[in-house]
């Protein structure tokens, strides 16, 4: 059997750290991708890991996509938000109702915080890597990922993930993500383990948990 991570110090600590020593990458803004197949934890790991970095802003990518772009969505968010980090300035950007079908009412801000996450599907995609300062990826096989995703959204969201999964299998097969990952986050009952990345050059791999359990993976 092989062994699990045991509990360390200062759970998520010690990536909010290392994240808080990069290079500015985004003007003022250290931008941090958390990418990976659709249900695979994306945004509990992102909501997680900015608790740990003291309340650091999260941008869902579904705020940004809609089913007519579900991955059309790389110009808009350049002109709503990186354009807007990149000069100090805060972002505002109306938000996809997925029940409605339409943009807004409501509109979020993000302010240009030192660190910032990114999280969803894409969101280490080939237009945006050069403004990150680290892109992390969800190690867990597509297969797997999209089966907790459709059993997390039950039977009537089947005809979404339908056409769901040919589309993110066509977006990673021209713009794939992982290759380019400085990190590779794997999720354990009790918390995250964070591995050396296929971009990583730093020679030591990192091992950092949070009590949770595979519940509410996103």
């Amino acid at each position: 059997m092989t062994a699990q991570p045991h509990s360390t110090p200062a759970p998520l600590a010690r990536l909010a750290r290392t994240l808080i020593r990069l290079p500015p990458s985004c003007g003022p803004v250290r931008l941090v991708a958390v990418d990976g197949h659709a249900g695979s934890g994306k945004s509990t790991f992102a909501d997680r890991l900015a608790q740990a970095l003291g309340g650091a802003p999260v941008l869902h990518l579904d705020d940004i996509a809609s089913h007519d772009a579900l991955f059309g969505w790389t110009e808009r968010l350049r002109r709503e938000v990186i354009t807007p980090l990149s000069r100090g300035e805060t972002a505002r950007y109306e938000t996809y109702d997925w029940h409605a079908r339409r943009f807004g009412p409501e509109v979020r801000t993000l302010p240009p915080a030192p660190v910032v996450l990114v999280e969803g599907v894409g969101a280490g995609r080939r237009a945006l890597r050069p403004f990150l300062a680290r892109l992390l990826w969800m190690e867990l096989p597509r297969d797997e990922a999209w089966g907790r995703g459709r059993h997390r959204d039950g039977t009537v969201q089947s005809d979404f993930w339908d056409g769901w999964e040919p589309a993110e299998r066509r977006h990673f097969a021209e713009d794939p993500s992982r290759p380019f990952a400085q990190s590779l986050v794997r999720q354990w009952r009790e918390g995250y383990e964070v591995l050396q990345g296929p971009n990583e050059t730093a020679a030591a791999s990192q091992i950092v948990t949070q009590g949770e359990g595979p519940e509410a993976v996103r």
